[in-house]
């Protein structure tokens, strides 16, 4: 029995591969996200495959940023797929013109807080200003949900505080760098548990590689949902 409150990630290089692990993953899975990594491998033919062929609930996480004409049409165009999620930057003026792009459809908006693979070092590369990263990522979610934004992404151990803000109430919070207890941190730097992710305030989990590079990606997945209760 699945769980939409897991996310899968198609994290693969093409639509063949993406289409083969969703039928390993079978009824074990109902949400997954396509990423800019698979845009060139025809991700967007595999959202709408999932979406309109299989029933699948999706996840588009483009990340766009532009300036707001482009956002706007961009968003246009995609929510003609009829998909779930879309991720766009989290600056104020970025989710005002998605949200007027996706006017009339029931497309959710998510707005990029901080990357889950950044720690302060780099922000500091990055000329992003000092502070606590945990305040710098509250900060910007607030912005963003003021900004009409439908929910926000942002690091499992952010999400307790983002969902206290009085602007998330009736907003989603989805949160990647979740790794099963046990699983290898990869290349992510601010982690949790499913369990722990969900208990914090988190609406839905995105899990990649410790779910598809399983020997059983479904077992995997039902254990994950599993550990969710």
């Amino acid at each position: 029995m699945s769980d939409d409150r897991l996310i899968v990630a198609l994290d693969v290089p093409n639509v063949v591969q993406g289409l083969e692990l969703a039928f390993r993953l079978g009824d074990a899975v109902s949400f997954y996200k396509i990423g800019l990594g698979m845009l060139t491998g025809g991700g967007f033919a595999l959202a709408n495959e999932l979406k309109q062929d299989h029933g699948k609930r999706v996840f588009l996480d483009m990340k766009l940023f532009d300036i707001g004409a482009t956002i706007e049409a961009a968003v246009r165009g995609i929510a003609q797929y009829d998909l779930d999620f879309l991720t766009v930057h989290g600056d104020p003026q970025v989710v005002r013109a998605a949200q007027e792009g996706k006017r009339g459809t029931n497309l959710k908006i998510l707005a990029v807080t901080v990357l889950t693979s950044l720690d302060r070092a780099d922000l500091d590369a990055n000329l992003i200003k000092p502070g606590d990263i945990h305040d710098i990522t509250l900060e910007r979610a607030a912005r963003a949900l003021e900004a009409g934004a439908d929910g926000v992404i942002a690091s499992p151990q952010e999400a307790a505080m983002i969902r206290a803000l009085p602007q998330a109430a009736g907003r989603l919070i989805v949160t990647p760098g979740v790794r099963p207890a046990g699983a290898a941190l990869g290349d992510q730097k601010r982690v949790a548990t499913p369990a722990q992710a969900i208990a914090d305030g988190a609406d839905h989990i995105v899990i990649g590689r410790p779910i598809w590079q399983a020997p059983d990606p479904a077992a995997a997945a039902r254990a994950v949902v599993a550990e969710l209760g």
